[in-house]
């Protein structure tokens, strides 16, 4: 159990890394996490905070489902820092290092811990409208390509992980983790659970110390502690024990026990699903509409798809905005809605127009245009160019 574990923990942390290091793509608009920081901004705005995707959502989403089905199994089997942690635990043992076993009480004391992360984390994120966390967040040291955005205090943060998880087992996970606090009522309605049978168990306790989490699994009939990561470990060890007290599975009305291959079945079809959803159905992260009708409905409207460079990220989808709705020279009637996947260049836009106001030859003008801002007494060069479009050609 415990190899097949680490094959899918390695397989989980070297998809991450190619995808990030060799594809160069983006990690956090596939971290469960950004869409918990991204629902206050989508839903009061219609748009997603920078270096985030509505692909943010649907991950989030396949990670609270299997969490309410297998507990959380991505805190155990998916989760880079969660990874990288328990190898250097595994590391330190086999050096000499031994683990500090935390009492129970204060165990739990320190867990509650990350609620007020989170709480603070989502506060300074809703109101700054930014990634603030990301100065400190060790996931973004550890996945991203290490350029200017990344802050002195994100390798401290990461530093102290590390050792920390030299001497103890996933201490970030058990007790400092925001997603984690999100998890976590979910996972208390968990399907499946580690069962015991108490007629076989001989009261050993080699259960409850193979237990990362530090749950005392030998004192329940069924383990249904929140922070449960369905690593399975305690039933490995059961096991070597010869005394097979241990199960893990749904209620027993639907049967006594699951394989490890139905868990890990299970979280890869919710992830690969998320992943399929994301492309069949791509919803925009920047939406914003305009009231052009005047207190009449238009006759009917037309919608023009276009890719535009430069348009990376919520900032610049504002800007875009700002230059649809200018009033110079190059001011347009008719524009009712921007759709937009802001992201590398070019970006993915459609905007739905009056066709009886405007036409497309005009919306590209002014996108791409400079806007004369009379007050100031300058130009704004814009800085976005559409693929495909000439502003020179006339036949544009």
């Amino acid at each position: 159990m415990k190899t097949t574990r680490r094959i899918v923990q390695f397989g989980f942390l070297a998809l991450t890394v190619v995808g990030v290091f060799v594809v160069k793509g983006n990690a956090e608009r596939w971290c469960p996490f950004g869409g918990v920081e991204a629902i206050y901004s989508y839903a009061t705005e219609g748009n997603m905070l920078c270096s985030l995707g509505v692909s943010n959502f649907y991950i989030l989403a396949a990670v609270l489902l299997s969490t309410l089905l297998l507990r959380r199994v991505f805190c155990g089997y998916m989760c880079p820092i969660g990874t990288v942690s328990e190898w250097l635990q595994s590391g330190a043992r086999r050096i000499g290092v031994r683990a500090l076993r935390v009492p129970g009480a204060l165990d739990r004391v320190l867990g509650l811990l990350k609620y007020p992360v989170l709480a603070f984390i989502l506060f300074i994120t809703y109101r700054a409208g930014e990634l603030l966390f990301r100065e400190f967040d060790p996931c973004y040291a550890l996945l991203s390509r290490h350029g200017e955005d990344i802050t002195f205090w994100a390798y401290v943060v990461s530093g102290v992980i590390v050792v920390g998880s030299l001497v103890i087992t996933i201490p970030f996970c058990r007790w400092l983790c925001p997603l984690a606090a999100v998890l976590n009522p979910f996972s208390r309605f968990g399907l499946t659970t580690v069962k015991r049978d108490t007629k076989l168990c001989t009261d050993c306790g080699v259960c409850s110390r193979a237990c990362p989490m530090n749950i005392p699994v030998a004192e329940r009939d069924r383990v249904d502690e929140a922070r449960c990561i369905s690593c399975l470990g305690c039933l490995e060890v059961c096991r070597t024990s010869a005394t097979d007290a241990l199960s893990w599975g749904p209620p027993k009305t639907l049967a006594r026990s699951w394989p490890q291959a139905a868990l890990i079945a299970i979280m890869l079809f919710c992830i690969s699903g998320a992943v399929a959803t994301t492309y069949a159905f791509p919803i925009p992260s920047f939406v914003q509409t305009f009231d052009q009708t005047r207190g009449t409905q238009p006759e009917r409207t037309a919608t023009l798809p276009m890719e535009v460079n430069n348009l990376s990220c919520r900032g610049n989808s504002t800007l875009f905005a700002f230059f649809i709705d200018r009033d110079d020279l190059y001011e347009i009637d008719g524009y009712l809605k921007i759709e937009a996947w802001p992201g590398p260049s070019p970006a993915q836009v459609l905007i739905t127009y009056d066709p009886a106001m405007t036409d497309e030859g005009e919306i590209k003008q002014a996108i791409t245009e400079s806007y004369f801002d009379s007050e100031a007494g300058f130009w704004r060069h814009s800085p976005f160019d559409i693929e495909g479009y000439d502003p020179l050609d006339d036949d544009d």
